[in-house]
This record gives C-alpha cells, structure tokens and sequence, in this order.
C-alpha cells in the first residue's frame, strides 16, 4: 500500500485481516455515525484505514467505566463469540476487533438492541490494536476463533498465529491470561499447536488431551477433510494431542456450521500465559 505521497508502505508481519466489501444499509449507517467515538472507539491512524498509531492508548477503566477484567475477541466476523460473552458475563469488559465493518455493525445492533453496556469495538489490524492501544498486561484473556487459514502452502506465512504475534498477545495479558483459539482446518490447527507449545510465554493447560485415535487431527488426516486427500493411521496419528474442549460460550456460527456440514473437525486450543 501507498501514502498519499505515494510513499510505499509495507507491514512487517501478518495482518489480521483480508479487506472485504465495506458497504452497509442506510439504518447500519446511520446506527454507525451514532456510535462513533463511544462503542465504536476513536482510533489515531497512520498510513492505512486499518492501522493504529502508536499514540492510540487505551485507558480500560476510562472506556468502559468499571473495572472488570478485559476481554479482546479477534477477527469477530459479525460479532457471536462476543455478543454471547458478553451476555454471560456482564461484570467483564469486551473489545470486539475486526476490520470488516458490516460485521461490526451487524454487531453494534446487537448491543443496542440488548442494551449491553460492556462491549466496545475497533475496526483495526489485531497486531497494532495489540502493539500500540492496549497497556501491557491488561487483558486476561484474549480471543481468536477461526482466523483465515490461508490453504496454499505458498501462503502459510500469511497466518496470524505466528510466533511475532504470540510475542504481541503475550505483551497485552496479563500473567496467568489466557489465549483461546479455534479452527476447522486440521492443518493449521497443527501450526497452531506446534508455535504455542513453543512460545516461552506460554502453556497448554490441556497437555496430552484427546492424543492417539481420538484426535481430531487423526480423524481428519485420515479423512483428508483438508485436502481430500487420506492418510494411512501411521502417518495420520496425532500422539500429542493437547486440545481443548469447546469453550462454553462459543456460539456455533453458520460458518462453523457450514464447516461442519462440510465433514471439516473444529479444534480448540487453550494456553495460559506463564511469563
């Protein structure tokens, strides 16, 4: 991308995101231009309608007026995982971050309508939402469910959970936060395991669960449900394991379900940060 100078700027790790279609309804925007600069939160930008300038902090106590712990959900799509968190735990503070602004919107509706109070939002790359707005140690737990798997192996790079991104979301909890993520594709769960279980930051506080036949990542490599390819059981066993359960109040989405009709397994990851 480019400055208004036609200075060329590049990100120096993956971002959050694939831009999409931008356009809402009349009453969406309208709802939209209300809410900015409350539950739609002012953000300082710098060469890009997503990005964050690194003044851009963030007072928790300020924003949401109680001191409850904070909640950051990323990549919210249209916002379940958020809206359902909320409900259920009204004393804790949630920070929706999404740069897809009709999910945030469609979202923002939601809240309005329920009359939730906690929940604020910020159309925003996760990496500088994490780097520049919230105070280290501030979040206890943060969420990321179902980030773009990004398929093609020339691609793999592209994925958000990399271990410079773990490095951001381990600077923004707090000690003993925890990081919750899922996926339906088994391949990228794989990577996901494989950079947490590494980062010095952090533990599966599942070691060991559901390793061998009864793995989900056995059962989808021997179903080929990524690439429609099979495996034999030796190559397809998982003897790790370390997944999680579902995490209770995560709404089954139509994309997760359409995944599942699709024949795809959802797998949950859960990690405490340790240092």
């Amino acid at each position: 991308m480019q400055t208004r100078e036609g200075v060329k700027i590049v990100r120096d790790g993956p971002v959050s995101f694939v831009r999409r279609e931008l356009s809402m309804s009349p009453t969406r925007q309208r709802l939209w231009q209300d809410h900015l600069g409350t539950t739609i939160l002012p953000v300082t930008r710098t060469f890009a309608d997503t990005s964050v300038a690194p003044q851009s902090h963030l007072s928790v106590p300020d924003v949401w007026g109680q001191a409850g712990p904070l909640i950051v959900d990323i990549g919210v799509g249209h916002g379940e995982s958020t809206f359902a968190g909320a409900v259920q735990h009204p004393q804790a503070n949630f920070l929706a971050v999404e740069v897809y602004r009709p999910g945030l919107a469609k979202l923002l509706d939601r809240v309005v309508t329920d009359g939730l109070t906690n929940v604020r939002m910020v159309e925003a790359n996760a990496p500088e939402v994490l780097d520049h707005m919230l105070p280290a140690g501030s979040a206890q737990e943060i969420w990321i469910f179902f980030s773009d798997p990004w398929q093609k192996n020339r691609y793999h790079k592209r994925r958000l959970i990399q271990p410079k991104f773990l490095d951001q979301v381990a600077r923004a909890l707090t000690p003993g936060g925890v990081l919750r993520l899922a996926t339906d594709w088994s391949n990228y769960a794989a990577q996901m395991r494989e950079v947490a279980d590494a980062h010095p930051a952090f533990e599966n506080l599942h070691p060991g669960r559901l390793a061998g036949p009864d793995s989900p990542l056995t059962l989808a490599r021997l179903h080929g449900t990524d690439d429609d390819t099979p495996q034999p059981l030796e190559e397809a066993l998982d003897d790790v394991g370390g997944w999680a359960p579902r995490f209770e109040t995560r709404p089954v989405t139509s994309f997760e379900a359409k995944a599942q009709r699709a024949g795809r397994y959802i797998f949950d990851l859960t990690y405490r940060k340790i240092s």
